[in-house]
Formats: structure tokens, C-alpha cells, sequence
């Protein structure tokens, strides 16, 4: 079968690779859709120090069942499922303790297994004991269903700092997630909700689709000053950073309001992850600062129901199709922001 094969930092090939073969124990699915992300560019760009190339990328994963395993129930040849990314051990502490986001023991699809830029694709066992494989819904598409991975990732960073009726949310970075940060906010209730970008251009391609109720560009905007107009002198509620970059997470701090909410949803560069706090303003304010990593298996089944119910659409967020050949080209596409959301048809791109 054909597969993109990470083999070194600039170097992802699309390549004859054995086919798979499901276990007693595995599934085995055709992938239809995977959709790609900031993280397949990062892995493409330097490598990834959890994962042991060659491997085959790619995480946000829907498909169809063709294999089913002799000690597998609960599915059949046929069945339209989506896959989870990060698998939980369901055994340490965070697993029992009902955060398996932040499993100690985990791994993940397109690291430590075989990911979804490929033909087929096996679903391990350990994504199975994990309650990591949802059934895609009524006529809900192979591609809005691979959109369900990173919405799990944006609903457990909303769940984390409670965001919901009545909020003022600020969403700091235009990319696709934050384009779904904005659509979830809504659908939790928020009242008014702002999306800021450095990038124009970016900005103006999100703001078209997902219509927040103020855009901000911050290359030629005062950002502070419209975000307190926008919110009487008072401050967002709910400020998230979706973007790598420290000045986000310090702009974040300053400009939250008493007893706001700040979600630090980008990571930094490994070689820059400081960034400099006011103690003081966290402190007088009684600000709360969360973080957010990824999410479980129930968040993605809850995020693929959202998407399936039309309270959070991800349809028009999917700006390209590309075919497994073209991988590179999609890679591209998400690192220059001339896409929202890019993915990857194995199966071809229909005409």
C-alpha cells in the first residue's frame, strides 16, 4: 500500500510500505480522511523527540472498517468510524483519576503507532481498551469527522477554564484552532466573542468563516485598546492563546479582567518557553491560568457529537482536499496559513 513515511526532519515520502495486517485483538480500517495539522508541520520541519522515525504520520484520523479482529466486538467491515490521537494507558494516576488527557503513560497514533497517512491503517489494541474508537454518525462526512480530534483538543481547553453563558472570550491566533475555539465558545454560550491574529491575511480567511463578533488585526490594531472598548474598560472573561508565543500568554495576563480566566492552549518552542509574568496582576486580580494539552477519548466522542449535531460546523473550515501524493503540498499549505484546515483524501480527491 502507499504511505507517508517520515523518515528525518524535510523528508516525508510517499512510498510502497507491507500492508498491514489486524491482530486478533486490532481493528484494521481504510482511511478516508486525516485530516493534517500545526503539529504534522512541526514533526515535517524537526523531527519530534517522541517519535522514532521511520513512522507513518498523521492523527486526525476517519475511515471504514475492513478488518475486525477475532477478539474484537462491538464492530463490523463497514462501519464509518473516527480515531482518537492520544491513547491513554488507563492505568496510572491521571487514567483513574478520570484525566487521561494527561496520561504519564501515553502514547499516540502517528508516534508510537502507525498514523493515518496511508491507505490502511490498523487500530491497535491499546486505542480499543481506551474507548478511543467512535462511530461516525447518520451521513456525517469522512472529512468533518477527522475534525474531531482537534475540537476534543479546543472542548477540553474550554472545559478547563469553564467557559459559558454570559462570557466575553478572546481568541488569540486565527489558525484552525482558533477558528474552533470561536464556533465552541458560541455553542457554550458565550456572549461575545473576538479573534485576533498578527497575520492579515490569515485573520481575514478565518474571520470570513467563522464570523467572530470582532476581528483584531494585530500588525495594525491596537489590540489592548479594542478588546477594552470591545468589553466596556472591563477585559475578556476568558482569554485563550492559540498560538506559539510567549507575548500572547504575557498580553493574555495584562489584559484579562478581574477574575478572568486565561488558557494557555499554544505551547512555546522548546528553546523559548519562558515568558514574563506580573505575579502581582495574577494575584490582585485572582486571574486563573490553565493550560491545555490534548484530550481524552470521552471529550473526542462529545466533540464528534457536536459536529454531528451542527452546533459546532467544521464543513466550511475544510479550505483544501489533497491527495496522499501531495502530502508535502498540505504540509505547506498549513505552514504558510494560506489554508484553515487540509486534508488528506488516501482513497483520491473526487472530482
Amino acid at each position: 500500500m502507499r504511505a507517508a513515511l517520515f523518515t528525518s526532519p524535510g523528508n516525508l515520502d510517499v512510498v510502497d510500505v507491507e500492508t498491514p495486517q489486524a491482530t486478533a485483538d486490532e481493528l484494521k480500517i481504510r482511511v478516508e480522511s486525516c485530516a493534517t495539522c500545526g503539529t504534522d508541520a512541526k514533526i515535517f520541519h524537526h523531527g519530534h523527540p517522541r517519535l522514532d522515525p521511520p513512522q507513518i504520520i498523521g492523527h486526525e484520523i476517519a475511515g471504514e472498517i475492513i478488518d475486525v479482529g477475532a477478539n474484537t466486538t462491538g464492530f463490523a467491515p463497514g462501519d464509518r468510524v473516527q480515531v482518537i490521537a492520544a491513547v491513554p494507558c488507563e492505568e496510572c494516576w491521571a487514567c483513574k483519576a478520570g484525566k487521561q488527557g494527561i496520561c504519564i503513560n501515553q502514547t499516540s497514533m502517528g508516534y508510537q503507532f502507525a498514523g493515518g497517512f496511508a491507505e490502511e491503517m490498523v487500530i491497535p489494541a491499546a486505542v480499543l481498551k481506551a474507548n478511543g474508537v467512535n462511530k461516525i454518525p447518520g451521513d456525517l462526512s469522512f472529512d468533518e469527522a477527522s475534525v474531531t480530534e482537534p475540537l476534543a483538543c479546543v472542548l477540553n481547553a474550554q472545559r478547563l477554564v469553564h467557559v459559558g453563558e454570559g462570557d466575553t472570550v478572546l481568541v488569540m491566533g486565527a489558525g484552525p484552532i482558533g477558528c474552533l475555539h470561536v464556533r465552541l465558545a458560541r455553542a457554550l454560550g458565550a456572549k461575545h466573542v473576538m479573534l485576533a491574529d498578527i497575520n492579515g491575511d490569515r485573520l481575514a480567511l478565518s474571520a470570513n468563516a467563522v464570523r467572530p463578533d470582532r476581528a483584531i488585526d494585530m500588525s495594525s490594531e491596537d489590540l489592548a485598546a479594542i478588546v477594552l472598548e470591545e468589553t466596556h474598560g472591563v477585559g475578556p472573561s476568558v482569554i485563550i492563546t492559540a498560538a506559539p508565543a510567549g507575548a500572547a500568554q504575557e498580553q493574555a495576563i495584562a489584559m484579562a479582567a478581574p477574575g478572568g480566566r486565561v488558557s494557555f492552549f499554544g505551547g512555546l518552542p522548546k528553546d523559548k518557553p519562558m515568558i514574563a509574568v506580573d505575579s502581582n496582576v495574577v494575584h490582585y486580580k485572582e486571574l486563573i491560568l490553565a493550560g491545555a494539552n490534548g484530550s481524552s477519548p470521552a471529550q473526542n466522542a462529545e466533540a464528534l457529537a457536536l459536529i454531528a449535531s451542527g452546533k459546532v460546523p467544521v464543513a466550511d473550515l475544510i479550505t483544501h482536499r489533497m491527495s496522499l501524493e501531495n502530502v508535502k503540498g498540505a504540509i505547506g499549505a498549513v505552514t504558510s496559513g494560506d489554508a484553515i484546515k487540509v486534508v488528506i483524501k488516501p482513497q483520491g480527491v473526487s472530482a
